[in-house]
């Protein structure tokens, strides 16, 4: 117990006795490194917006602060999210989108280590959109952040949100390729519908959504929202339709 506390924390934990310290070292730095070069490839934009010094102290807090649950390294990522989540709040040196920027790369590591299949929901990949119920894959995440995370970096680093939020789609495709998709708030409104009302036919969806956006020609949103759906089938977001019987 020593030895693991004095590695995790050795400005303030002791090293065992009688356990030279040039050993020690070895152990120190080997356990802090491996840590670090694994956060930063997963975390990659997060990395280079810090400095060697700010990284260091952000994986070393992280490092002496959570207590992880599992010891598989590709759950490490998960772990760390949920530092920031639950226990590091506002420090100073941290930008304001840290946990937001977080969770934005994590969701890659997270969407191609998932173990769903396109095959595991019943689909007709050849169903009309419009008249029947739209399949949602599971490998599609819409998501909405307070701050537009696809475009931060070294060179973009915004300290306050902008008066609208960033509507993101991160999905899978039939390739096992993670793709993201930027939408506007009418195509993030109906995806939060089509997952709220699976059974709902396209039509139907599309008439609510022009409903809700206070939208009077909905003969167009129609039109314009059939055809968002035909390329979202065509990326394998959209699977198709729930089979007969199945609606």
């Amino acid at each position: 117990m020593a030895f693991a506390a004095h590695i995790r924390n050795p400005e303030f934990m002791p090293a065992p006795a009688g356990v030279e310290d040039r050993r020690m070292k070895i152990y120190r730095e080997l356990f802090f490194n491996n840590i670090s070069k694994f956060l930063a490839g997963n975390f990659p934009v997060l990395r280079r917006i810090y400095d060697e010094t700010g990284w260091s102290r952000l994986t070393r807090d992280f490092y002496v602060e959570h207590r992880a649950h599992t010891p598989l390294f590709p759950e490490l990522p998960q772990e760390f999210l949920r530092y920031l989540q639950e226990q590091r709040q506002d420090r100073p040196g941290d930008p304001p989108f840290l946990l937001e920027l977080a969770h934005y790369e994590w969701v890659e590591l997270a969407l191609s280590l998932d173990e769903h299949e396109l095959s595991h929901l019943e689909h007709d990949p050849e169903g009309d959109l419009l008249e029947g119920a739209p399949v949602l894959s599971l490998l599609a995440w819409p998501l909405s952040y307070r701050f537009p995370v696809h475009r931060i970096g070294p060179d973009f680093q915004p300290q306050e949100p902008p008066d609208e939020p960033s509507h993101l789609l991160v999905y899978r495709n039939r390739r096992d390729e993670v793709k993201f998709m930027e939408l506007n708030a009418v195509s993030r409104l109906l995806l939060a519908l089509m997952q709220e009302q699976p059974e709902t036919s396209g039509r139907q969806l599309l008439e609510q959504t022009a409903s809700r956006i206070g939208f009077k020609d909905t003969a167009t949103v129609i039109t314009t929202g059939s055809q968002l759906m035909m390329d979202l089938r065509d990326r394998d977001v959209l699977l198709g339709t729930r089979p007969p019987g199945n609606a």
